[in-house]
């Protein structure tokens, strides 16, 4: 059997390695888009505030790994697939294409390019690839000038290796809070009354209206009316699946590349797995993009399993975002903005930077926001995950929503001892 893995970032790594494992006799070839050995781009800010060099990206640091694996590697950019053939296209190699009995596409996410009028000038970076952070690296020197696009996650990730190097920071997010889309209104307030407190000037509810080049730097013109000179503006407008060099293959595709429970395509000999996907959410069975690590591990895991003749499934795609924002540590789960018919409880401490948010349906705790504690993470993920029916815990929940743990050692075990 030849497996073919497109894809070499954490999930196409975990895959390939689990094919191993269970089919030791089988091919396996991992194709990567980038000249460098397989890495983790969640690492690229660690890269940035100079804790790690380039080697500490790397997803594996023995230089011969794959080999001793017989994972056959290979470089290029996937052009094509026709599913029907079996076969997929590199660029530059149209006429060699690549053949495979079983197929994985994990090739993740790609920035999104905000259509601003300046966006290809010279000083203006995503902060995507190991390119990208070679870039950023010679302009962002201590005291320089940098205007940031989006503190959205990966926004908030790269704010704190920028403003480790001393740089002079802006943050600008269209979205009327920092982190929009995984903080309720009054945690991203929160978050971004902290990182002023810190030094970082951010503002919400504007736009990038347009860049030029002014002097030896350029010149930023936002929608509040400012116009900001800097030496540096990066784009960190979020990412959406990588599947434009799919459209012909036959697939079916909305947002990202549709799977079911066991991260089958829409044909047989085609899986996928990771941030490409558009797979079942969790709490509401509905498809959506869950583009975080934890998930693209466990999907390339469940894939590979099948792929090899095993049989495992997924539970869902949990939303699970958690966050260190310059020190303020901060994390939502499940439905955190709330569910149709359910109601909520809040608990704010602005002097203590502390929040905690439940959302209920019925008795069953379905999400969470947390700022400034890491306590109730273990627990409410619990809940959640376990759709314990709380009952009376519920009251008390939403009288002392901090009593989570209480809450979960009553219900919780109890429910999973009686399931066992």
């Amino acid at each position: 059997m030849k497996h073919v893995i497109l894809g070499n970032g954490p999930a196409g790594v975990i895959a390939a390695e689990t094919i191993r494992q269970r089919a030791p006799q089988d091919e396996i070839v991992m194709i990567g888009s980038e000249n460098a050995p397989p890495y983790s781009r969640m690492a690229i800010p660690y890269l940035l505030m100079g804790n790690i060099d380039e080697s500490g990206t790397y997803l594996r640091k023995e230089p011969n790994h794959f080999e001793k694996l017989k994972i056959e590697q290979v470089r290029g950019n996937a052009t094509s697939v026709d599913v029907k053939a079996k076969k997929l296209f590199l660029e530059g190699q149209e006429g060699k294409p690549i053949t495979f009995d079983k197929l994985l596409i994990a090739t993740g996410s790609v920035p999104i390019r905000p259509p601003i009028p300046g966006i290809d000038l010279p000083g203006v970076h995503p902060c995507w690839t190991l390119e990208d952070a070679r870039s950023i690296a010679k302009l962002a020197k201590p005291g320089s000038r940098v205007l940031q696009m989006g503190a959205g996650f990966i926004g908030c990730i790269i704010l704190e290796a920028l403003a480790s190097q001393k740089v002079e920071l802006t943050v600008v997010e269209m979205g009327d809070r920092m982190v929009p889309r995984m903080m309720t209104a009054a945690a991203g307030g929160m978050i971004k009354q902290w990182v002023q407190d810190k030094g970082v000037q951010v503002y919400t509810d504007t736009k990038v209206q347009e860049i030029t080049k002014s002097g030896s730097g350029l010149s930023v013109k936002l929608s509040n009316g400012r116009s900001i000179e800097v030496d540096l503006v990066i784009s960190a407008t979020g990412v959406r699946p990588n599947v434009d060099y799919l459209k012909s293959s036959g697939l079916e595709i909305g947002k990202g590349i549709f799977v079911n429970e066991q991260m089958q395509t829409s044909v047989a000999n085609v899986y996928a797995a990771g941030d490409v996907t558009e797979s079942i959410d969790f709490s509401t069975g509905v498809r959506i993009v869950n583009a975080i690590q934890p998930n693209a591990a466990e999907q390339a895991r469940i894939a590979a399993i099948n792929m090899t003749g095993g049989e495992a499934q997924s539970l869902g795609a949990l939303q699970i975002n958690v966050l260190d924002t310059l020190g303020l540590i901060s994390s939502s789960f499940g439905l955190w903005s709330g569910a149709p018919g359910g109601d909520h409880v809040e608990m704010i401490d602005v002097v203590g930077r502390k929040y905690l948010r439940l959302e209920f349906l019925e008795d069953i705790l379905v999400g969470a926001t947390c700022v400034g504690t890491t306590e109730h993470i273990g627990v409410l993920r619990g809940l959640i995950q376990g759709k314990v029916a709380l009952g009376e815990w519920k009251t008390v929940l939403m009288e002392e929503p901090a009593k989570a743990m209480e809450a979960y050692l009553a219900k919780g075990q109890a429910q999973s001892t009686w399931m066992n």
